[in-house]
Order: structure tokens, then C-alpha cells, then sequence
């Protein structure tokens, strides 16, 4: 190949390239937008909330912060917000076990902290931050997965509850509750759980109803 065709190969591929990277940010650009709900008055007051209490001193969102106590990129879809605002107001009388002080944050603080979260759960992170992988929870490494196990992991029931060692601690352990609850009890309390605990922490179980009876059933056979 000559001189002039390799320079000229050089600049006809840098082109065309290029014009890849232009388009690639184009279509990124104009996504942008799309990917998180509209800024309104009241989340920007719960941003201030957050910068104003420190929280990034020991939690994380969207990537950034501490990882002293747990991510609230999706705080809202993990808890209810009556109980996150009792929660925030005074740790210790929605949990006993709360290792986060009482603040001193106010009632309206509250809620403009708990829009601002809400906010930041309604972001399309692509999935970020993922779900954990759990094959190990309930001692079935190296077996196929029941349906009520792959509900487990792919409804996020980890993120609060650990089985066998494996999993979040904001929620109660789960390696026994098949001796502790019936079938009917965790059908019922997956659909409702301030129906059957005061103050609930946990959040409805948005799923089919054939899916929460699959999830039941892998629930009674922790023993």
C-alpha cells in the first residue's frame, strides 16, 4: 500500500468513525432527559435536607457517598414512606436496633427529604445498583433454583433479609421463618404487611398472585 492510499485510509476511517461518536452522542443526549423525572420544588427543598443532615457521610446514591449504612438509591421502593418518615423523625422508635441518631429532622423536612428519595428511586439507573446474586441462600449451591428462589433474588428480598448469612439486615432473618409462620400467614402479610405488623417496614409485594404463593411456598421450606 502506498503512502497516499494508507493516509488517506487514516482520515476516511478517523471520519467515519467520527461520525459514530457524533451520532452515539446524539442518541445519548437526547435520552438524557428521559431517564429521570421532572425536578420539582419540593425535591429540591429534600436536596438541601440531604446536604443540611449530612447524609452522603454514610450513605450512598446514585453511586456517590458513603458506605457506612445502606444505599437509598431506591430507598422508596424498598420501604413505605410512612415508615421511612417515622424512621427519619426518631430511628429508634421504627426500629429498636437503628444505628442512625435521631436528628432532629422536622415533619416537613421529612417529607421534602423522603420526595427527594422518591425522586432518586423513579431514575433509570439500568438496573444500577443490582440485585444480589443469592444461589447460595437456603444451602442449594450448585442446584437449579426453585420459582419461589428466583422471586426471591428477582423481587429485591434480600436487599433486607438475610438467609443463611446471605443478604441485608434491615428486615428480620429469614433462614427459619418456615417454622415460626404458616403458608396462609406469609401469603397474607406479603399482600399487606401493616395488616399483620404494627409499623411495618416492608413494602407491599407487587407480584401475581400465583408468584407471591411460589414465594410462600420457598418460605415455609426454610426450616
Amino acid at each position: 500500500m502506498s503512502n497516499k492510499a494508507a493516509r488517506n485510509l487514516f482520515i476516511l476511517g478517523s471520519l467515519f468513525f467520527f461520525a459514530i461518536f457524533l451520532g452515539l452522542t446524539y442518541d445519548t443526549m437526547g435520552k438524557l432527559d428521559k431517564r429521570a423525572p421532572e425536578i420539582t420544588e419540593q425535591v429540591n427543598a429534600g436536596k438541601m435536607v440531604w446536604h443540611k443532615y449530612d447524609c452522603i457521610g454514610c450513605h450512598t446514591i446514585l453511586g456517590n457517598g458513603s458506605y457506612f449504612a445502606p444505599d437509598l438509591t431506591k430507598a422508596t421502593e424498598r420501604k413505605p414512606k410512612g415508615y421511612l418518615k417515622r424512621f427519619l423523625m426518631d430511628p429508634k422508635s421504627a426500629n429498636p436496633n437503628a444505628s442512625m441518631p435521631k436528628l432532629g429532622i422536622r415533619d416537613e423536612e421529612a417529607d421534602d427529604l423522603i420526595a427527594f428519595l422518591d425522586w432518586n428511586s423513579k431514575v433509570d439507573t439500568n438496573g444500577w445498583p443490582p440485585k444480589p446474586i443469592l444461589a447460595a441462600a437456603g444451602g442449594v449451591a450448585g442446584k437449579e433454583l426453585t420459582e419461589g428462589q428466583k422471586l426471591y433474588q428477582s423481587l429485591g428480598c434480600a436487599a433486607c433479609h438475610l438467609i443463611n448469612g446471605i443478604g441485608g439486615t434491615t428486615g428480620p432473618e429469614l433462614t427459619t421463618v418456615g417454622a415460626r409462620r404458616d403458608r396462609s400467614w406469609l401469603i397474607g402479610h406479603f399482600k399487606n404487611p401493616e395488616e399483620y405488623v404494627k409499623n411495618s417496614a416492608m413494602p407491599k409485594v407487587e407480584a401475581p398472585e400465583a408468584d407471591i404463593e411460589k414465594l410462600a411456598d420457598y418460605m415455609i421450606t426454610l426450616k
